[in-house]
Protein backbone atom coordinates (compact mmCIF):
# COMPACT_ATOMS: atom_id res chain seq x y z
CA UNK A 1 0.00 0.00 0.00
CA UNK A 2 1.38 3.36 -1.28
CA UNK A 3 1.82 6.09 1.58
CA UNK A 4 -1.13 8.26 0.17
CA UNK A 5 -3.42 5.74 0.74
CA UNK A 6 -1.78 5.14 4.52
CA UNK A 7 -1.83 8.77 5.17
CA UNK A 8 -5.63 9.00 3.98
CA UNK A 9 -6.61 6.00 6.22
CA UNK A 10 -4.80 7.83 9.47
CA UNK A 11 -6.80 10.96 8.34
CA UNK A 12 -10.35 8.89 8.30
CA UNK A 13 -9.77 6.87 11.28
CA UNK A 14 -9.11 10.10 12.66
CA UNK A 15 -11.83 11.92 11.80
CA UNK A 16 -14.34 10.22 8.84
CA UNK A 17 -16.42 13.58 8.53
CA UNK A 18 -12.86 15.13 6.56
CA UNK A 19 -13.43 15.99 3.07
CA UNK A 20 -11.62 14.90 -0.08
CA UNK A 21 -10.27 18.61 -0.13
CA UNK A 22 -9.61 18.79 3.42
CA UNK A 23 -7.70 15.26 2.96
CA UNK A 24 -5.51 16.98 -0.34
CA UNK A 25 -4.70 19.85 1.30
CA UNK A 26 -3.10 18.41 4.75
CA UNK A 27 -1.69 15.40 2.46
CA UNK A 28 -0.22 18.06 -0.53
CA UNK A 29 -1.70 16.33 -3.55
CA UNK A 30 -4.66 17.05 -5.53
CA UNK A 31 -8.36 16.06 -4.81
CA UNK A 32 -8.81 13.98 -7.58
CA UNK A 33 -5.82 11.98 -6.22
CA UNK A 34 -7.35 11.29 -2.69
CA UNK A 35 -10.89 10.95 -4.30
CA UNK A 36 -9.22 7.87 -6.27
CA UNK A 37 -7.28 6.03 -3.19
CA UNK A 38 -10.62 6.76 -1.13
CA UNK A 39 -12.52 4.69 -4.13
CA UNK A 40 -9.83 2.51 -4.60
CA UNK A 41 -9.44 1.48 -0.61
CA UNK A 42 -13.15 0.95 -0.81
CA UNK A 43 -13.28 -1.05 -3.97
CA UNK A 44 -10.77 -3.40 -1.73
CA UNK A 45 -12.57 -3.56 1.19
CA UNK A 46 -10.05 -1.69 3.19
CA UNK A 47 -12.39 0.97 4.50
CA UNK A 48 -15.45 -1.22 5.14
CA UNK A 49 -17.73 1.25 7.09
CA UNK A 50 -17.79 5.38 7.89
CA UNK A 51 -19.04 5.63 11.59
CA UNK A 52 -19.89 7.77 14.22
CA UNK A 53 -18.64 7.38 18.00
CA UNK A 54 -22.00 8.56 20.20
CA UNK A 55 -21.76 9.51 23.77
CA UNK A 56 -24.73 7.35 24.92
CA UNK A 57 -24.67 8.82 28.22
CA UNK A 58 -25.87 12.03 26.82
CA UNK A 59 -29.14 10.48 25.05
CA UNK A 60 -31.98 9.59 26.27
CA UNK A 61 -32.44 5.88 24.84
CA UNK A 62 -31.81 3.73 27.53
CA UNK A 63 -29.75 0.34 25.58
CA UNK A 64 -27.96 -2.88 27.54
CA UNK A 65 -24.98 -3.30 26.01
CA UNK A 66 -22.67 -6.47 27.09
CA UNK A 67 -19.37 -8.62 26.24
CA UNK A 68 -20.20 -12.26 26.21
CA UNK A 69 -17.05 -14.51 26.37
CA UNK A 70 -17.65 -17.66 24.16
CA UNK A 71 -15.39 -20.97 24.62
CA UNK A 72 -16.47 -22.92 21.58
CA UNK A 73 -14.67 -26.01 19.95
CA UNK A 74 -13.61 -25.79 16.68
CA UNK A 75 -15.15 -27.24 13.48
CA UNK A 76 -12.74 -29.42 11.36
CA UNK A 77 -11.65 -27.94 8.22
CA UNK A 78 -13.17 -24.57 9.40
CA UNK A 79 -11.87 -24.09 12.84
CA UNK A 80 -13.98 -20.84 14.65
CA UNK A 81 -14.80 -19.13 11.20
CA UNK A 82 -18.62 -21.62 10.58
CA UNK A 83 -19.42 -20.34 14.64
CA UNK A 84 -18.18 -17.00 14.14
CA UNK A 85 -20.24 -16.42 11.67
CA UNK A 86 -23.09 -17.88 12.29
CA UNK A 87 -23.29 -15.70 15.78
CA UNK A 88 -22.18 -12.53 13.95
CA UNK A 89 -25.26 -13.14 11.92
CA UNK A 90 -27.75 -12.42 14.81
CA UNK A 91 -28.81 -8.16 14.73
CA UNK A 92 -27.81 -7.94 18.46
CA UNK A 93 -24.20 -8.72 17.73
CA UNK A 94 -22.43 -5.17 17.44
CA UNK A 95 -18.75 -6.83 17.48
CA UNK A 96 -17.20 -10.37 17.19
CA UNK A 97 -13.55 -11.15 17.79
CA UNK A 98 -11.31 -14.06 17.73
CA UNK A 99 -9.25 -14.29 21.29
CA UNK A 100 -6.32 -15.43 22.24
CA UNK A 101 -6.29 -16.54 26.34
CA UNK A 102 -9.23 -17.84 28.45
CA UNK A 103 -12.25 -17.91 25.88
CA UNK A 104 -12.34 -18.25 22.28
CA UNK A 105 -14.58 -15.56 20.64
CA UNK A 106 -15.46 -11.81 22.57
CA UNK A 107 -19.23 -10.82 21.02
CA UNK A 108 -20.21 -7.06 21.91
CA UNK A 109 -24.01 -7.16 21.79
CA UNK A 110 -26.76 -4.57 22.13
CA UNK A 111 -30.27 -4.89 23.25
CA UNK A 112 -32.86 -3.21 24.94
CA UNK A 113 -32.64 -4.69 28.37
CA UNK A 114 -30.42 -6.94 30.65
CA UNK A 115 -33.38 -9.79 29.83
CA UNK A 116 -32.95 -9.28 26.11
CA UNK A 117 -29.02 -9.85 26.58
CA UNK A 118 -29.72 -12.73 28.96
CA UNK A 119 -32.51 -14.31 26.41
CA UNK A 120 -30.00 -13.86 23.81
CA UNK A 121 -27.05 -15.76 25.21
CA UNK A 122 -29.49 -18.61 27.09
CA UNK A 123 -31.85 -18.83 23.65
CA UNK A 124 -29.50 -17.97 21.00
CA UNK A 125 -25.62 -18.18 21.68
CA UNK A 126 -25.31 -21.18 24.25
CA UNK A 127 -27.45 -23.52 21.77
CA UNK A 128 -24.37 -23.94 19.10
CA UNK A 129 -23.74 -27.88 19.47
CA UNK A 130 -20.25 -26.08 19.13
CA UNK A 131 -20.31 -23.70 22.26
CA UNK A 132 -18.78 -25.48 25.38
CA UNK A 133 -19.19 -21.96 27.84
CA UNK A 134 -20.13 -18.62 27.80
CA UNK A 135 -19.88 -15.48 30.66
CA UNK A 136 -21.79 -12.60 30.29
CA UNK A 137 -20.46 -8.72 31.28
CA UNK A 138 -22.50 -6.11 31.36
CA UNK A 139 -20.67 -2.45 30.23
CA UNK A 140 -21.92 0.12 32.76
CA UNK A 141 -20.19 2.87 32.05
CA UNK A 142 -17.56 3.70 28.96
CA UNK A 143 -14.21 5.95 29.55
CA UNK A 144 -12.57 5.47 26.10
CA UNK A 145 -14.13 4.46 22.80
CA UNK A 146 -12.30 3.93 19.48
CA UNK A 147 -9.50 6.60 21.08
CA UNK A 148 -12.38 9.24 22.22
CA UNK A 149 -12.92 9.99 25.55
CA UNK A 150 -16.29 9.71 26.52
CA UNK A 151 -16.49 13.18 28.86
CA UNK A 152 -20.21 13.40 30.37
CA UNK A 153 -20.04 16.91 31.94
CA UNK A 154 -23.39 16.55 34.34
CA UNK A 155 -22.12 13.55 35.85
CA UNK A 156 -18.85 14.72 37.88
CA UNK A 157 -18.50 13.28 41.67
CA UNK A 158 -17.26 15.38 44.36
CA UNK A 159 -14.22 14.80 46.06
CA UNK A 160 -14.58 13.46 49.46
CA UNK A 161 -12.56 15.54 52.32
CA UNK A 162 -11.49 13.78 55.47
Amino acid sequence: MDKIKKDILSLVTEDSRISTAGMAAMLGVSETQVKSAVEELEAEGVIVKYTAIVNESLIEEEKVEALIEVKVTPQRGHGFDTIAAEIAAHPEVKNLYLMSGAYDLAVIVESASLRAVSRFVSECISTYDSVISTATHFILKKYKVEGALMEDEGSSRLSVQP
